[in-house]
Formats: C-alpha cells, structure tokens, sequence
C-alpha cells in the first residue's frame, strides 16, 4: 500500500464541520431569528411604485398601519441587523478556527481553511446578487472575513479589543461631524435615488436588472473593505467566542445582561430620531436624513451595541427557557432555521424578487409597508418549515451541503484498502 502523501495530509483539514452534537441553541436561535429580520429590512428594495422621501430608503406614503412599520423597522431593524449578522459571522468564523486547532491543525491550515470559506461565500454572494438581490450580504462578509482572518484572527484578546474600538471610532466621529447638517439650507440637498433603483426591482428587462445588480453588489463589495461597523462587530464575534459566550452563558451572566439591556437602549436611542423625523413628527434638514446625513450616522454608530444586544437578549432568553420549552417544534425549528441559515438567506431571495420585482410578477407595485412586511414574514415561516423538515431527517441545507463539500473537499476514504 502506498504511503499518504504529506503534502495532501498538510492540505487536508484536521475535521470536517460542526457536527449536529456539537450545536449550542442559543447561536442557532440567534441566526434563525436575525433571518427574520434580514428579510424584514430587505422590504423597502421592492416598493418601486412608491412615494419615497429624503432617505431613499422607506416610502412615504401609505395607510396608518404602513407608516406604523416603517417607524418600527427605522427604530429598531435599521443598521442594528447587520452589525448583528456581523457578530454572529465572526463568532461561527472563531469558532470554526478553535475547533480546527483543537483537532490537531496548526494555527496557519486552520487560517487558510477559513480563507477558502470566505472566498467560497464570495462566489455565492456573486451567484445570488446576479440572480436575485443586489444588497446581497455574503460577498460582504466573505471579503471582511478575508481581511480580519488574514489579520487579526491569531491575535491576542488585548489586539481585538483595541481593533474593534479602533473600527468603531471613525463611525462616532462621522457622527459628531455630521452635526452641521442640522443648519443645511432647505433645498440644499437633492433627494437620493430611491433604493429599488440601485436594486433592480422596477426594472422591466430581467436581462437589464441582473447588470444593475451586479454593479450594486460590486460597490458594496468593494466599499465593504472600509465596512468599519462589519469590522468592529466581526472582531468582538471573535473575541465573545473565544470564552464560548453564546455557548456557556451561564458563565457570562453579568456580561449579557449589560450588554442586553445597554445595546437595546442605546440602539433604539440612536435609530429613533430618524423614525422620528421619517414620520413628519421631527422637523430636520433634508440633508440630516440622507444615508450620509447625521441621523444616518447616529443610526449606523448605534447599530453595533444595538445588534450586539439582540445577540445578548437572544441567548438570555434561550438560556432561561425551560427543557419542555426548547424542545417544542417551535424553538427547535427556529433553531434548525439557524443551523441552515445560509440555505434559507439564500430561499428568502429565490422567493422575494421573482415575486415582487417587475422583472418577476411585478406583486410589489400593489404592496405597501405592512403588506411587504405580512408577506415577509410569510416567506420566513416557509424556510422555518423546511428547516424544520430537512432537521427531521437529519440534513443539512443545501447550501450549506455545498459549501461543506467545496471547503473541505470529500471525506478522507476509510476501511480496508484506505491510504495510510
């Protein structure tokens, strides 16, 4: 029998990815309720039929209970979900890292482990923004995780913390810069381009709509190297899952609480002067409104504690709930959602744009905040429902079946006639 070849066994990962025994409930809650939200602030793309104001983001017009959501989601959804994708992300990324060195790898095959993963999610991300969404996030994080896996991943706990501080400065500042646009003449500013324009969904030609969103995603992609508020929460994602807080939350009581209760409050803080101000209720300058605007600033500052909160809360309330409880149908298909979180990112689009987009069926013409956000929540319980089946019969997602098979490659054979 011929010997193993060294170089292949250097390549080869340590293990293959988490195994089912290995999950914890609270990162699965977490990531099957951010799913939630995600899809919940990916409404306003395809509202392309209607009035929208000074932030191009939400409408303006619409019925009571319209105008009621939209000034939920500035409040609360706004900036505060990504940041919160952005920790979870970091913490899986951590995690994954730990539990290749654990497993005999050494610090630079685990690293190069990762890296292959991010450039993989940066394939999805391309594959997806062509067919369906332009504000695709997995290109994002693929080429953020590139940055900080190649950087900071092997660094003292001491160096993350003072990068993730370093990451979030520039956004205070912004912030504190942007004060100015209180005294902007009326006028002085154009209104932005909506953003269904930057995302294809009034787009008739579905040829003409995947060139849009392709130069959509490019930007983001490309800018999301300067993504500081991606940085700072990915960094404490890495930080957090080195003492196995979602995990061990028993042992981080103090910590979560704090960061609870402070992250929710400073986060709905800082987005509701701009639901405020959406809703006619508060009178500021166009230009303080805009995404570059100070109550744009304030909201993308605040959404790194306001996202780091909801991680908190979420464990909090996982850790407490009682044994019949987590093992519901319910809970356990959030969490299966979680487990399957890129498969079902991935449906919500499949689901979303051929549906709404005019492209598609052209259903957004006819919808307003609520109706999109009914809908939505509609397209999250179909994912919840298959998670929970595929979970039933012991399979991953599809996505993530793929993903798995591209970064680890086959399994290493075994039995009688195996190499080495």
């Amino acid at each position: 029998m011929a010997p193993p070849d060294p170089a292949a066994v250097r390549r080869r990962p340590a293990r293959g990815g988490v195994r089912a025994d290995e999950r914890a409930l609270a990162p699965d809650l977490a990531r099957g309720l951010m799913l939630l939200l995600i899809v919940l602030s990916n409404t306003g793309f395809f509202l392309y039929t209607a009035e929208y104001g000074p932030t191009g983001w939400h409408p303006v017009d619409g019925s009571a209970v319209d105008r009621a959501v939209r000034f939920a989601m500035i409040t609360a959804l706004d900036l505060r979900v990504y940041p919160l994708f952005a920790f979870l992300f970091g913490y899986g990324m951590m995690r994954l890292y730990a539990r290749q060195t654990a497993a005999g790898a050494s610090g630079r095959a685990a690293v190069a482990l990762l890296r292959r993963r991010s450039l993989w999610l940066l394939v999805f991300g391309g594959v997806h923004a062509a067919l369906f969404l332009g504000g695709d996030i997995l290109g994002v994080y693929g080429v953020v995780s590139l940055v900080l896996g190649a950087l900071l991943l092997r660094r003292s706990d001491r160096a993350l913390l003072f990068w993730a501080a370093a990451a979030y400065l520039p956004m205070c500042v912004a912030a504190l810069t942007s004060v100015g646009d209180l005294s902007a003449a009326p006028g002085s500013t154009p209104l932005p381009e909506p953003s269904f324009t930057a995302y294809a969904a009034g787009a008739e030609s579905a040829l003409a709509a995947v060139g849009v969103r392709l130069t959509t995603w490019a930007f983001l992609v490309g800018f999301a190297v300067l993504g500081f508020p991606m940085y700072a929460a990915m960094l404490l994602g890495f930080w957090a899952a080195r003492r196995r807080v979602l995990e061990e939350p028993h042992r981080h009581l103090r910590l979560l609480r704090r960061t609870a209760v402070a992250g929710v409050a400073i986060g709905w803080a800082g987005g509701l002067p701009a639901a405020l101000a959406h809703s006619g209720l508060l009178d500021v300058p166009a230009a303080a409104l805009g995404e570059d605007g100070l109550l744009g600033q304030v909201q993308s500052a605040t959404g790194v504690p306001g996202g780091l909160g909801y991680a908190a809360v979420i464990t909090l309330v996982a850790m407490r709930l009682p044994t019949r409880v987590r093992r519901s149908a319910p809970v356990r298909a959030v969490a299966a959602t979680g487990a399957r979180s890129l498969s079902c990112y991935l449906a919500h689009s499949a689901l979303f744009s051929p549906v709404l987009a005019a492209w598609g069926l052209g259903l957004g013409a006819h919808l307003g905040s609520a109706t999109v956000a009914a809908f939505a929540i509609g397209v999250w319980l179909l994912t919840v429902v298959a998670a929970a089946a595929l979970d039933r019969a012991g399979r991953r997602g599809p996505a993530e079946a793929l993903l798995r098979r591209l970064v680890y490659g086959r399994p290493a054979p075994t039995g009688p006639g195996a190499p080495g």
